[in-house]
């Protein structure tokens, strides 16, 4: 495995860094500025038109698509350091690219399974940053890490599906922007379990889709937020189909793989912003008689964040090596050992940094406490903890015949 950049991905790191340098990093208090002068959470403020439009000149658009003639024709070990480096400011950078998910997601599966239309009606548009979309496949009436457990209904009449039922946590879904959402759901309870679902493509403006509330998260309401949605026999055509019917686990876990390793990406990302801002913090204060900087104890939360960043940062590389060269199926424990270890990894660093801050790194003055909730947050969406660490465990117990006694180690 040879993690070495090449010519082309040390271009675009040239690129991206000096963009972030000149345009992301002094547009966050314009960003901030804009979306408290609108007093709507979910606001679309002009900084962002404004720096996908400077992206977009720069050749820094679609980076996440491996398809050379819509996105950036880049592998997903190239992407990696990209997608790392947009983490750092995670609310404006990957928008400005049109890097961010849910989008990413679900422009690789209208990629992958759509059709020539719903290609051309939700694919480009997509592609152009003209709309924004949602993924609706978590409800909150079942245990949603099994997603067999689903039990919104999608059913045939003709030419028509009909969908009924109520999802949440569709991040996304409060942008003005956000047209459509990809609603998972089941098209028949006796297949086998893996195969009752589908899933369909679902105009938000459609008769009987409503917008029932948006929780915050942490306290905080993300842009696009993450609403729950009521279904109410709604009407699609047969054609909003993605895929083929009972395909629609399959497509998820399509979905999923590539979509956690961008979430852990950009996790690392936001963990070096926060070890950057520890760094700076303790060395511009005083404390009894020293810098911070001097406290034993700061030391070693410095040194542990980079070596932990730079194991995390190998583990997704080897991952991102994987998906590419053996598929996203023969890499799904490193996805799974990746996503534990990138979300736990943002939480403590900002965790620390947290605490090296003070009062001053619970509040809005600085992102420490939301990148904490990001991190946190990502310990739960796109599957948590607990199951990504089963499967991790499952895969090693196979490793070795079931009851094999190991033998003692005798010294004489």
């Amino acid at each position: 495995m040879d993690f070495a950049y090449s010519a082309k991905v040390e271009d675009y790191r040239g690129r991206l860094l000096e963009f972030m340098d000149s345009h992301i990093y002094p547009a966050e208090p314009v960003y901030e500025q804009q979306m408290k002068g609108a007093g709507d959470p979910h606001h679309h403020p002009a900084v962002i038109e404004d720096l996908k439009k400077e992206a977009r000149s720069r050749g820094l658009w679609n980076l996440f698509l491996p398809d050379a003639e819509h996105g950036g024709g880049l592998s997903v070990l190239e992407y990696a350091p990209l997608a790392e480096i947009t983490g750092r400011s995670v609310h404006i950078a990957p928008e400005a690219l049109n890097c961010s998910a849910p989008d990413t997601g679900n422009m690789e599966i209208l990629h992958m399974f759509g059709t020539e239309e719903q290609r051309d009606v939700w694919l480009h548009p997509l592609l152009e940053g003209e709309i924004r979309s949602a993924f609706s496949m978590t409800e909150p009436d079942v245990a949603s890490s099994d997603a067999t457990n689903i039990r919104t209904r999608i059913m045939r009449d003709g030419d028509e599906y009909i969908i009924t039922g109520r999802k949440w946590f569709s991040s996304g879904a409060m942008s003005p922007r956000c047209t459509m959402t990809i609603v998972m759901g089941v098209t028949n309870p006796d297949a086998d379990r893996h195969r009752m679902q589908s899933m369909v493509i679902v105009p938000l403006d459609t008769p009987g889709v409503e917008i029932e509330k948006a929780p915050t998260v942490f306290g905080y309401q993300d842009r696009g937020g993450h609403p729950q949605i009521q279904f109410d026999h709604v009407r699609i055509p047969a054609s909003n189909l993605l895929g083929e019917e009972g395909g629609g686990f399959a497509i998820a876990q399509a979905r999923l793989g590539p979509g956690r390793i961008h979430h852990c990406m950009r996790a690392i990302g936001a963990a070096e912003r926060c070890l950057d801002l520890m760094i700076q913090r303790s060395q511009a204060r005083t404390a009894f008689g020293r810098p911070l900087s001097d406290q034993g104890v700061v030391r070693e939360w410095i040194a542990n964040a980079r070596i932990r960043i730079e194991q995390v940062r190998l583990l997704v590389l080897k991952t991102a090596w994987m998906i590419d060269n053996v598929g996203t199926k023969a890499a799904r424990i490193e996805i799974a050992a990746i996503k534990v270890a990138a979300p736990n990894l943002l939480t403590d660093i900002a965790d620390d940094a947290m605490q090296l801050f003070g009062a001053a790194g619970f509040t809005d003055e600085w992102p420490l406490a939301e990148l904490y909730s990001m991190g946190r947050w990502l310990r739960i969406a796109d599957g948590p903890d607990e199951v990504h660490l089963r499967s991790v465990a499952k895969a090693e117990l196979g490793r070795l015949p079931a009851g094999a006694v190991p033998e003692p180690f005798l010294i004489d």
